[in-house]
């Protein structure tokens, strides 16, 4: 019995050492045309509302709290997230930018109310794109 074993998990190395190959490219074909299905404005979107969520997280906004708050990462990634607006807003509509304006701008209040010493209005994250936000 102990020689069938060993047999038996050569045997089955081998094939399942190139089964996962071929999954990978049949699951790489399968991306690549699921991805060109999908409208310019939908991935736009879904870039957007990552990042706002991701922000969200940095500045310490989830139910979690202060566990994952990091002002340098939020700040990086709410200047992602006004930039990619800024270019992107001509190019959807405004049904889809207007909410993520508006929340764009509550990130950047939030950014501003949880910093000890807060930027200069014009000099927080983002506002090199939207321009001075008050809080």
């Amino acid at each position: 019995m102990s020689d069938a074993t060993p047999s038996n998990a050569s045997a089955s190395s081998p094939a399942s050492a190139s089964a996962p190959e071929t999954a990978g490219t049949t699951d790489f074909e399968t991306m690549t045309r699921d991805i060109a299905e999908v409208p310019a404005v939908e991935v736009i979107v879904t870039v957007a509302v990552n990042l706002m969520s991701a922000a969200a997280v940095k500045l310490g906004l989830t139910e979690e709290g202060d566990a994952y708050k990091d002002l340098d990462e939020a700040r990086k990634l709410i200047h992602a997230l006004a930039g990619l607006l800024d270019a992107g807003v001509t190019e959807i509509s405004s049904f889809h930018a207007a909410p993520l304006r508006d929340g764009l701008k509550s990130l950047q209040l939030a950014f501003r109310e949880a910093s000890i010493v807060p930027d200069e209005p014009g000099q927080g994250p983002g506002e090199k794109y939207t321009g001075p936000v008050y809080g």
